[in-house]
């Protein structure tokens, strides 16, 4: 039987225990999927068509190498992700079910409650930070058509002067408002985002273009240069760096996939999202930030700053509007969808999707984004802790799924917190995943901080592959030994 509420179609669970089950997270229903290839292409292009996206897509041609070494780095590691997105989603699609709900399988149907929290920290931090950064442009536009609206710059509190304050409140409600109509809304929000700023990038390439001449672009930006073995080396940390960029939706692309109608759409989405739509944005970002060194004199990596330096109402108008949307976009796929799943799978009976929102977005205002992103310090400890722990969750979440379970699951035992279900384990936590992302974990974040404060040698952005490739061995190992010492 289907549930109708909140314009989301779920399957209703009999017996299904309220401290694991409510609405939101329930098994979506299949008139409920209604996400085919465009919409999961267009929740991509929500992603990586954000100011953030835009200035990592161009910080890779400033690393060294030359502008086809970059592409074929590029080329390698959008793969690699589109190749892990799909073992990530396929579960989610296959029984209809979010992120937290998926993490039962390998963690336990409590257990999944820290796999959860771990990615809803992540989540709740940067969307206070996107939040920030969107606000920014807000302010542009405010000092742009009310200059006197400067004197509110000289005056303020905890860090933020009155203009910033009203800015970010601006940006903060009216993301609320849109979060707050459910993921059919979101839904059709980002099925516009994405395609209004590739318009925008299309049209800021064609005036710098215009100005700069084709002729006078060089895809080499750098003045670093690479012996042919040192390359190779810098070559494999770029596809790194652009495997890193996607970690934290590895771990939650289910919240999404879970409305595709089909695997195969879910596929193809994918494939124009990441792999084709990657590198045709990255390719317009490195003509425009190529374009800027002659217009301007100087490479300008941040796209709001570029509309600023044109000296006209309307084009800063529509880039900052335009990169307040785009900003809002990716905070919706990035960071608000999953810890408001996060949230409401820690109390299921109190707290529905449009809560676990609300309280996100309030977490996000009491994180102060603002002091944040001005510490490095902060952001590395941040990054070192939390976001060092999302490779081994991907890991043994993928090691458990496709080697330990062999793809079979019983949607029942997700909901249950009867001993007898396969995903109770030990008091609804599974051991053998906890001393796997122990370990794993402990390592990953150990690197990272070590190589971040220069105590050892730098991992750079290998630590999510040494953290993923860990769990899955610790996990496979553990679980085969439990099975070898049952049969025994």
């Amino acid at each position: 039987m289907a549930s109708h509420t909140s314009g989301m179609v779920t399957q209703q669970v009999p017996g299904a225990d309220p401290r694991l089950y409510n609405h939101d997270l329930a098994p979506t229903a299949p008139e409920g999927r209604t996400w085919g290839v465009f919409s999961v292409f267009a929740m991509w292009m929500s992603d990586v068509h954000s100011v953030g996206g835009y200035t990592f897509a161009a910080s890779l041609f400033f690393l060294g190498l030359t502008g086809w070494q970059v592409l074929i780095s590029m080329v390698a590691g959008i793969l690699v992700v589109y190749a892990l997105m799909n073992l990530i989603g396929r579960p989610s699609q296959r029984y209809g079910i979010p992120f937290p709900v998926m993490a039962r399988i390998s963690f336990g149907v409590m257990g999944a409650n820290l796999a959860a929290v771990i990615r809803g920290v992540v989540g709740i931090v940067w969307y206070g930070v996107q939040t920030y950064f969107a606000s920014k442009a807000v302010q542009v536009l405010v000092l742009t058509f009310v200059p006197s609206a400067e004197a509110l710059t000289h005056s303020g509190f905890a860090g933020l002067s009155s203009l910033g304050w009203f800015s970010f409140l601006f940006m903060w409600f009216f993301q609320l408002l849109i979060f707050q109509s459910g993921m059919e809304t979101i839904r059709k929000f980002i099925d516009f985002c994405g395609p209004a700023v590739y318009v925008v990038m299309f049209m800021l390439a064609a005036w710098i273009l215009w100005q700069a001449g084709l002729s006078s672009l060089s895809l080499q930006l750098s003045d670093k240069h690479y012996s042919s073995v040192e390359s190779i080396g810098a070559m494999a940390n770029a596809a790194m760096l652009i495997v890193a960029y996607f970690a934290a939706l590895l771990l939650n692309f289910g919240d999404f996939a879970r409305f595709a109608n089909t695997e195969q759409a879910m596929r193809k989405g994918n494939f124009l999202g990441l792999p084709v739509n990657f590198f045709v944005f990255s390719i317009v970002t490195v003509i425009v930030t190529a374009g800027t060194v002659k217009v301007f004199g100087e490479a300008i990596m941040d796209p709001v700053a570029i509309v600023e330096h044109i000296d006209n109402r309307f084009v800063v108008l529509l880039g900052s509007v335009t990169f307040i949307v785009a900003t809002m976009g990716i905070n919706i796929v990035a960071n608000f969808v999953s810890p408001a799943y996060d949230i409401a799978n820690l109390y299921p009976e109190k707290i529905s999707f449009r809560t676990g929102g609300l309280i996100t977005s309030i977490l996000s205002v009491l994180v102060c984004p603002w002091i944040f992103v001005s510490s490095p310090q902060a952001i590395t400890v941040f990054v070192s802790i939390f976001g060092a722990v999302l490779g081994p969750i991907y890991g043994i979440m993928i090691a458990d799924y496709y080697l330990v379970k062999r793809e079979q699951v019983l949607v029942e035992d997700l909901y249950t917190m009867s001993p007898s279900g396969s995903l109770y384990f030990e008091g609804g936590w599974n051991h053998r995943a906890l001393y796997a992302l122990a370990l794993s974990g402990l390592l990953s974040i150990g690197l990272s901080l070590s190589g971040a404060f220069g105590l050892v040698f730098n991992v750079g952005d290998w630590g999510w592959a040494i953290g993923a490739i860990a769990g899955a061995a610790l996990h496979w190992l553990f679980s085969v030994r439990r099975v070898a010492a049952a049969a025994a």
